[in-house]
């Protein structure tokens, strides 16, 4: 099919043909280019998924640790700590 968008070229190495056939069953009769990029849409969804799993439970964790240290400085630690500094 005729496109203006840009194409690449892939090696097909034995992942890449291991997951294509595990694609064909997935997709029946779909083109060995449809495959590939099926294939890469789908590991784009799972790289978003797990990027955002990863967000989230550093999320989770800040909540969580939120406020646990605010009683080991005393007040005013930081300003009396930046006058020994010179700018």
């Amino acid at each position: 099919m005729a496109t203006t968008l840009p194409r690449i070229q892939v090696t097909q190495t034995p992942e890449l043909a291991a997951g294509l056939e595990l694609a064909a069953k997935e997709w029946p009769g779909a083109s060995r280019s449809e495959l590939v990029a099926r294939l890469a849409e789908a590991g784009t969804e799972t790289i978003a998924a797990k990027r955002a799993a990863r967000r989230a439970e550093r999320r989770k964790v800040l909540e969580e640790t939120r406020g646990m240290f605010a009683d080991v400085y005393p007040p005013g630690y930081l300003d009396e700590l930046r006058r020994d500094w010179p700018e």
